[in-house]
């Protein structure tokens, strides 16, 4: 996989370099981006080619609908890097901002998914989006496990690169499947039918992995303990995954009656209307040994529900991550936003990956669509 910061400044300047970006980032209320975590890591590679004097065209999507606009984007990229945002993607006010781009400027382009060739992989969207550009460079990696036509189209047509975040990305997480030994993986979320695979290998891979967030659900209910209301997947962890040795699963709970109180119990003593919405003290200190002795820690999910609230486990295994002498690597929107809200101070061990289910498929499949395209 090329490298852009391998390519020599020369040959950058003056070159219009088309810069697929990940800002999928979420918006509060009032418009405004909420959470700077991908911004932040995205200015690396724009400033990068801009102070090379590139003229740097920046793609990327929002949300999921196709009216969302890339305007709140611009405006927290302006805390990062200068950018001019041009609320077009093929027209014509694209076509002639990109004309007049002067050395060392950076566009930022309308949401890519306002048209339905980009999650369509269409090949003729594809070739007219490299009509922008003089070489490609692919920073996207939190939406690499995605064939669309800004991923995988692109580089048919244009010279492909990886940007710093891409490629400190799968260096890292190539890595991580293959950890340094004492290891632990924690592994939260939900829906055990699609992470099946990556946990059984990830029980084969690390010293010890440990089950939380809505998974935890299933350990429990498969091993014939009462869950209540709480969320529950459609398959269930097998005697083969409950009985593995490198095995480890919650052994209390944070349970939230109808009446919204929340207590911590046993799994044995949840009851009919409780829902399990954390983990609780004890599954901390279960797992508290494993993180001290560690090299290596691969964490990716919070143990409770961040949206209703239940923050305060996921903060406690991060402080006792951040004082491990381990190497670690975190993933998933949801653990950053939890870890950036408790303001854990994490030395350079500790890598902060923009994948969610990027990082996991990465993990299982040891590359991804946009990687794979920049490979060829």
């Amino acid at each position: 996989m090329k490298y852009i910061a391998d390519v020599p400044v020369s040959d950058l300047k003056g070159k219009r370099v088309l810069v697929r970006a990940g800002l999928d980032v979420p918006l509060d209320k009032n418009g405004n981006v909420s959470d700077v975590f991908r911004i932040k890591q995205a200015a690396k590679t724009l400033r990068f080619l801009s102070e090379a004097g590139a003229k740097v065209i920046v793609l990327s999507h929002i949300g999921r609908k196709p009216e969302e606009t890339n305007e709140p984007v611009a405006r927290a990229l302006l805390t990062e890097v200068h950018i001019t945002y041009i609320p077009d993607l093929l027209g014509s006010a694209a076509h002639q901002a990109v004309a007049v781009m002067k050395d060392g400027e950076i566009l930022l382009l309308e949401n890519l998914r306002r048209d339905e060739r980009e999650a369509g992989n269409d090949d003729g969207f594809a070739r007219e989006l490299a009509t922008l550009g003089d070489i490609y460079v692919d920073d996207a990696f939190s939406v690499a496990h995605r064939a669309h036509a800004s991923i995988v189209g692109i580089p048919k047509y244009l010279p492909g690169y990886a940007g710093i975040l891409m490629h400190d990305e799968v260096d890292i997480l190539t890595k991580a499947r293959n950890p340094d030994h004492p290891s632990l993986a924690i592994l939260g979320g939900a829906k055990f039918e699609t992470k099946s695979p990556l946990i059984k290998m990830l029980l084969e891979t690390y010293d010890h992995l440990f089950v939380t967030g809505a998974l935890a659900n299933d350990v429990f209910k498969a091993n014939g303990l009462p869950v209540g209301i709480s969320l529950i997947s459609k398959e269930l962890p097998t005697s083969e995954v409950l009985s593995h040795p490198h095995f480890l699963a919650p052994i209390d709970v944070t349970v939230e009656r109808p009446d919204k109180q929340a207590m911590v119990k046993k799994p044995e003593a949840v009851v009919a209307d409780d829902k399990i919405v954390d983990i609780g003290p004890d599954s901390v200190a279960l797992i508290a040994p494993h993180i001290a002795a560690a090299k290596f820690i691969l964490w990716n999910g919070p143990t409770g529900l961040y949206e209703d609230g239940f923050v305060s486990y996921t903060q406690g295994i991060a402080e006792l991550i951040a004082k491990s002498g381990a190497r670690v690597v975190i993933g998933g929107g949801d653990t950053i936003a939890v870890i950036e809200d408790s303001e854990t101070h994490f030395g350079p061990n500790v890598f902060l990956s923009t994948g969610g289910g990027a990082m996991l498929e990465f993990l299982l499949d040891g590359t991804l669509p946009g990687v794979d395209a920049l490979n060829q």
